[in-house]
């Protein structure tokens, strides 16, 4: 027993010392191997604290005040989403305060409190009007209200910003007001020479910031108005939706991506080209003749705060946070407006060696449940949850297998736009209990599929039991023992099984944030530990996509099998995950396609053109994240499965880290 015990725990060391090894070396290149200091904040609001991430150059002091720039993530992600910029600017000597928005990260305060009113633009704020239909009336709940007026931002006019019955757009900035406040005051901070930053939702954040600080002196008489703004991502509008006379934005920056899933950044047409380009909205941001508007070039003059640029980057939404070349472009933006206290080229950049060393470190955390699996079933309490495979009767033919997994595919795929985007916004789900906006999106998506494969199991339960077969075992529900019922006792074991597992990973992400203030994610939030309102939101969730996926498992890795299950060492794990992995993916990679050939081919993105606008945007741009977790949740059902012989082990801890990674760090009411 001892030798068999022996691979396992060298490994899971191994593991451990591989993930503080990485998350080290990645918080060296945060604080620039000791010439800055990274730490976080707090700052008080009426509704609750928000947090932020704060890095200070050792050049920085009170005798010796650096540049500023405040860094304002985008819409289901949070401060360390900023890291490329963070440590890319705190390298050349500018303190940077990174915030965690309303409603994500560690903030207390909810997105609600960004406001809303019962009333959207169907168009670019300045350009809409109730007689043409662009500027209508809407209801339904608060959660759709707030989506409907995510680029409503709450120095435009009232006309925009309050409704009939007192509702307002309150604060588009989502905190930004006031952390500005708190990095301009800040004694080792030059306040004459801050700057802004902001990705998606984090670019109307930015314009708000910007606006409320227009012409702004502070105490000592230093005007705080931001010298330049760069916005990664973001929608313009027209001077006349707010007071151009008395509110004005110094030196901004504009970077496009090419291929921009949201149609509303793309002046609401279905591809960035030069008919985007050389359009009054354009030509008005630059402050040119439409037919002298040009990607790439500067307009105006930095002297006077005029300057304009909007550069091109063949990339799409997600990924312009970490573009090397719009990184680059902004890093000389801000040199040239507020300028940096230490002379490096804007292309020598370290960001990205970070984020690969704190992947790895994600991917060894994962792992690490698995030899600690081993470890656990090595014990006489957990001995009993591994069991063999059910009888080879039950597996199915290859003609038969394609034909569901055909099935399997074209259900989850032809559903997932519709039931993500109905569940985001519509779904009367009540709001004090399900509070996770995107989250919201997957389980309705999820319940439809529930009540598909609860009508498929009992089916299949019915045949079993006509044909004398083992109706439990032969879906992953009970061992051999005791086959013709569901096995509680092992479905408890299992769940115990899983809490150790999920707490080994929770204490290496909580030791790692505490270590080195870094969480597991790969530039997007994956996993980060719990507040308590989060932990709450984390035991609602759960047993719905506890539920979904233990009937997902079970279609898949057991009541599918095919003799590949039989099959041992790696020729079997990988014939068996090959499949697991098209059955679990091969919906949602199927709308991956539809989304992106014909935009990459530049007619535009897929799910806007067929489905119209109201199904493209976040669900979309969201698979570019999602795709990538469900192959990592294939490859653990697939080697949990084939270990334990039933599917409550692998479905209940694909349920809990799915649940983890919606309820951890985005948004929430």
């Amino acid at each position: 027993m001892r030798s068999k015990l022996t691979r396992p725990l060298a490994l899971l060391l191994a593991l451990v010392l591989g993930i503080l090894g990485c998350m080290c070396i990645a918080h060296g290149i945060q604080t620039d191997h000791g010439n800055v200091r990274v730490s976080l904040g707090t700052i008080e609001m009426n509704a609750g604290d928000l947090t932020y991430k704060l890095y200070v150059p050792d050049n920085a002091t009170a005798e010796n005040p650096a540049p500023g720039v405040l860094l304002l993530h985008g819409y289901q992600n949070d401060h360390e989403t900023c890291a490329a910029y963070a440590i890319e600017l705190a390298r050349r000597g500018v303190v940077v305060m990174a915030l965690d928005e309303y409603g994500h990260g560690d903030s207390e305060v909810g997105l609600l409190e960004r406001g809303y009113v019962n009333q959207r633009s169907k168009v670019n704020f300045g350009e809409d009007s109730a007689s043409d239909g662009t500027f209508v009336e809407i209801g339904g709940s608060k959660r759709y209200r707030l989506l409907m007026n995510f680029s409503n931002l709450s120095f435009f006019d009232e006309h925009y910003t309050v409704d009939a019955e007192g509702n307002t757009i309150s604060d588009s900035s989502c905190g930004g007001i006031a952390a500005y406040a708190v990095l301009a005051a800040m004694d080792n901070v030059d306040a004459g020479r801050l700057g802004l930053s902001g990705h998606s939702m984090g670019t109307w954040s930015s314009w708000s910031v910007a606006a409320a600080y227009a012409g702004a002196v502070n105490a000592d008489g230093v005007d705080i108005t931001p010298k330049a703004t760069v916005l990664q991502c973001g929608e313009l509008f027209r001077d006349s939706a707010y007071d151009s006379e008395n509110i004005y934005f110094n030196n901004v920056l504009l970077l496009q991506a090419k291929y921009d899933e949201f149609s509303y950044f793309r002046d609401y047409k279905p591809f960035v080209n030069d008919e985007v380009l050389h359009s009054d909205l354009r030509a008005e941001f630059l402050g040119c003749a439409n037919e002298d508007a040009a990607w790439n070039n500067t307009f105006g003059s930095f002297a006077d705060g005029t300057a304009r640029r909007m550069e091109l980057l063949a990339t799409n939404h997600r990924l312009t946070t970490h573009h090397s070349g719009g990184l680059e472009t902004a890093l000389d933006w801000f040199d040239q407006t507020i300028g940096f206290p230490k002379e490096l080229p804007s292309s020598d950049q370290v960001y990205m060696t970070k984020e690969v060393l704190v992947f790895a470190a994600t991917l060894m955390a994962i792992v690490a449940m698995l030899p600690l699996m081993e470890l656990l079933l090595g014990t006489k309490f957990f001995g009993g949850v591994a069991k063999p495979l059910p009888a080879k009767e039950g597996i199915l033919p290859k003609g038969r297998w394609w034909k569901n997994a055909v099935i399997t595919i074209l259900l989850a795929g032809v559903t997932f736009p519709f039931m993500t985007q109905l569940g985001h916004a519509l779904f009367p789900f009540p709001e004090n209990v399900f509070r996770m906006t995107i989250g919201d999106g997957f389980l309705c998506w999820y319940l439809l599929l529930i009540v598909v494969m609860l009508v498929t199991t009992g089916l299949s339960l019915r045949r079993a039991k006509k044909n004398g077969q083992a109706p439990w075992n032969g879906l992953g529900f009970s061992g051999p023992e005791r086959a013709a019922k569901l096995d509680w006792k092992l479905f408890g074991k299992s769940a115990l099984l899983t809490v150790c597992m999920l707490g080994l990973m929770y204490l290496l992400v909580a030791v790692c944030q505490k270590l080195f203030l870094l969480d597991f994610r790969f530039i997007w939030p994956f996993f980060k530990t719990f507040s308590g309102a989060r932990f709450l939101q984390f035991l609602v969730y759960f047993p719905f996509f506890a539920l979904f996926f233990l009937l997902n498992n079970s279609k898949i890795f057991a009541g599918m099998r095919t003799e590949a299950a039989y099959t041992p060492g790696w020729k079997g794990f990988l014939s068996c995950w090959w499949r697991s992995a098209l059955l679990m993916i091969g919906g949602v990679l199927l709308i991956v396609l539809i989304e992106y050939v014909p935009f990459f081919a530049g007619i535009g993105p897929g799910a806007d053109l067929l489905f119209g606008a109201t199904f493209g945007g976040p669900f979309m741009s969201i698979l570019i994240v999602f795709v990538p977790q469900v192959l990592v949740f294939s490859v653990l059902g697939t080697y949990i499965y084939r270990r334990t012989g039933n599917v409550y082990t692998g479905a209940l801890t694909i349920a809990a880290m799915a649940a983890w990674i919606i309820t951890g760090g985005s948004a929430i009411l």
